[in-house]
């Protein structure tokens, strides 16, 4: 059996004279310690016989540390001195301090401070240099000897999208305490169960009359925008932009009166979900705040437990709004006869029908994950692409004069309208190409895969699947930076999987067709009302944070049109 020598001080190479045999070979410029099989010298292997005999988890030379690409644009063996020298000393490194790694982010850096800025900007670049390089996958290793797989291949991405592999538990547990199990957490079983019960509540006739509440709430957002911008024409839209789709999700599928826009205890749910996702994205860098019991001994486990509190707050005040309203005379059996029910009507109704079958933590599992995932996807999506119609006028213009050829004035917008404007569709799908709402996702293997190209991957590998780096990726998109929404005129032809703006196979975005009426709408109305331009002097910043975030806001100029 193969030793794995401490600190990790080795990796195999393959023999610079002799392809296919490999080597374990000292780390460039690290002593190799005495004793080890790198000082006493280690004969040259087969790759079959080091895959034969590598410990569980750790990589066999299909896919090692020292990496160079090759033509299936998968990372596999170098032994180029420059190359190795870095790999090794990067593998060095983290086998010694025991790193984690960011799954939405795809970076892998040592445990670092909350406050620290070391790689957070340069996350995703970091990425697509990745991709450059390596145009199907590249491995990563995590701690210890367990390793990811960061996957942006259209034709892998099919092959693990169409298995049933659960989400890796060891990381998207962070988010247990703030939106308990619900859809986006469970796996198997009970996870179907949930699907099929909550399905119905996106069926296009429930999703007809939202369209008028949709309209309501982003009027009322840029009547707001309209009092801003006499006072200063710049204005950072995400914030803005998140509270009218919290207004939208509350009034379509929690049956909310009124609007969440001017709702003090709204802003405070806002500012706990902002912290939320902050707490969640540096935990999973720091390897010791993986422990539980040392998490809530720090500043910061005690922050997300009461962020985790005032998020639940006002979830429970939601259903129990609702409870009550169907507790008034005749309005449970008026509600009962409806051919379909919201979302949270599904929910209620079920416990009320079948008690044993939904209980009040699963209850509230569901409402805080689509509380959660029903506006901050979609508040990410419509204000990313704003800001891809204000760096690029023509197409902007183009999509105004279509809307204002259906719409007039704006005045009134229905379902009918929004299957009616194919130039501005083509545009809010190639921003959504260029700026996904949610980066990435993650799988755990649970039985071996092959690939198309014949590579595979063995039982327990975490995989991270990156719509970002997938949507950039030069091999699956030509001149991928390009705001180019020709990509998607009617008749033109890509991979089933290349556009994976909702994710894809079984567990694909239950409310996709729901938040693409919302992103039509929102665009639609706005262009009506504004011209938009970017503020050159506030670049926005892509970083990941469950959602595709800015660092430092979207800052837009506007101007009121006439």
């Amino acid at each position: 059996m193969l030793q794995k020598p401490l600190h990790h001080e080795c990796l195999w190479a393959e023999h610079p004279q002799t392809p296919g045999q490999y080597l374990w070979v000292p780390a460039s410029g690290l002593p190799a310690r005495p004793g080890s099989a790198a000082a006493q010298g280690c004969p040259a292997l087969p790759a079959q016989t080091v895959a034969a005999q590598s410990l569980p988890g750790v990589p066999v030379p299909s896919f090692p540390l020292a990496l160079r690409a090759q033509p299936g644009g998968v990372a596999s063996p170098s032994a180029e001195p420059a190359h190795l020298a870095m790999a090794c000393v990067a593998h060095y490194f983290l086998s010694t301090y025991s790193p984690c790694v960011s799954l939405w982010g795809n970076s892998f850096v040592a445990a670092v401070p909350r406050n620290s800025q070391l790689q957070e900007d340069q996350d995703l670049p970091e990425l697509l240099k990745r991709v450059e390089k390596f145009p199907r996958a590249s491995p990563h290793w995590l701690w210890g000897s367990k390793v990811l797989f960061t996957v942006y291949d259209p034709d892998y991405m099919k092959v693990i999208l169409g298995r049933s592999d659960p989400k890796p538990l060891d990381t998207y547990r962070f988010l247990a305490p703030w939106i308990g199990y619900g859809l986006l957490l469970l796996n198997g079983q009970t996870w179907f169960q949930h699907r099929r019960m909550l399905t119905p509540a996106f069926h296009y006739d429930i999703l007809k009359p939202y369209v008028g509440l949709m309209a309501d709430s982003v009027r009322v957002m840029l009547d707001k925008w309209e009092e801003l911008i006499s006072q200063d024409s710049h204005l950072e839209i995400f914030g803005h932009v998140s509270l009218m789709t919290l207004d939208t999700i509350m009034k379509c599928a929690f049956s909310h009166q009124g609007s969440v826009q001017t709702d003090r205890n709204s802003q405070s749910y806002m500012q706990a979900v902002e912290d939320l996702k902050n707490l969640f994205f540096f935990r999973i860098r720091n390897i010791f705040y993986h422990n539980d019991t040392i998490y809530r001994l720090t500043s910061d486990g005690r922050w997300n437990h009461r962020a985790s509190q005032l998020a639940h707050q006002h979830t429970e005040r939601v259903i129990n709004l609702r409870k009550a309203h169907l507790q008034k005379e005749g309005e449970l059996e008026k509600v009962r006869k409806k051919r379909h029910l919201d979302f949270l009507d599904i929910l209620l109704f079920s416990k009320m029908e079948n008690g044993s079958s939904l209980s009040d933590e699963d209850l509230r599992a569901e409402v805080d994950t689509f509380m959660f995932e029903g506006h901050d996807t979609t508040a990410s999506g419509i204000s990313w692409i704003l800001y891809a119609l204000a760096m690029h006028p023509e197409h902007q213009q183009r999509c105004r004069e279509e809307i204002q050829g259906l719409l007039g004035d704006g005045a009134s917008i229905s379902w009918d309208h929004l299957d009616q404007m194919p130039y501005t569709t083509m545009c809010i799908k190639e921003a959504l190409r260029l700026y996904p709402p949610v980066p990435a996702i993650g799988r755990e293997l649970t039985k071996p895969i092959t690939f198309p190209d014949g590579r595979s991957l063995p039982k327990g590998i975490m995989i991270a699947l990156s719509f970002y780096a997938l949507h950039h990726n030069p091999e699956v998109w030509p001149n991928p930076e390009v705001f180019d929404p020709s990509r998607f005129a009617p008749g033109s032809t890509q991979h089933s999987h290349a556009f994976l703006p909702f994710s894809g196979g079984s567990r694909n975005c239950i409310g996709k067709q729901f938040a693409m009426k919302e992103l039509k709408v929102a665009v639609a109305l706005t262009l009506l009302r504004f011209e938009l331009s970017p503020d050159p002097s506030r670049v926005p910043v892509p970083i990941p944070r469950i959602v595709l975030m800015s660092k430092n806001g979207i800052h837009l100029h506007l101007r009121k049109l006439l």
